[in-house]
């Protein structure tokens, strides 16, 4: 292989060196050529075809080396602090009105999700507490929250964005004022 990679080696540089500006680069290049054919050497079927199979690694290494160096630019840290700022009022004004929708559910749907939700008591717990099955128990959970929903779909028009609640504003049509 080494005999084979001398011939080639000259023509491989100059054939990356076109493809990329940065003569560090353009070693570094080579060098991850030179490893890719060395390692996968028994791929190759004849060696007529070590020219163009060489290239064809040469041309993949060089596309891998541009993925890699993308160019990203930090956000302005304005923007950031900005954006996070928008992010927790949204979160506090919904907040402000969850305790009310939450207050309004049937006693046997609020206390478990209460206990679940807000003081973090396991499921286990909770049924423990209430003398309840643990199935009867994850039910009540869910049928709050199912009912939570509705609520706050009646009531509010919510934005969720990717990282949650974006924007919050309560419906005219609502018996509730949140603000």
């Amino acid at each position: 292989m080494l005999s084979h990679w001398q011939q080639h080696k000259a023509k491989l540089k100059q054939y990356i060196a076109k493809r990329i500006d940065d003569s560090s680069a353009v070693d570094d290049v080579l060098q991850e050529v030179y490893i890719k054919a060395s390692t996968h050497l028994h791929q190759l079927n004849a060696k007529g075809s070590l020219s163009n199979w060489l290239y064809r690694i040469a041309h993949n290494s060089i596309m891998d080396h541009y993925r890699t160096q993308r160019p990203t630019e930090a956000l302005p840290g304005q923007l950031l602090a900005d954006e996070n700022d928008e992010d927790n009022l949204a979160h506090q004004e919904l907040a402000q009105c969850l305790g009310p929708m939450i207050e309004a559910l049937p006693e046997k749907y609020r206390v478990p999700l209460t206990l679940f939700e807000l003081e973090a008591h396991s499921q286990q717990q909770i049924a423990d507490r209430l003398d309840l099955s643990l199935p009867a128990t994850k039910s009540r959970i869910q049928r709050a929250r199912v009912k939570l929903r509705e609520q706050l779909t009646n009531c509010c028009d919510i934005e969720i964005g990717s990282g949650g609640v974006k924007a919050f504003t309560p419906k005219n049509t609502c018996g509730r004022t949140c603000s």
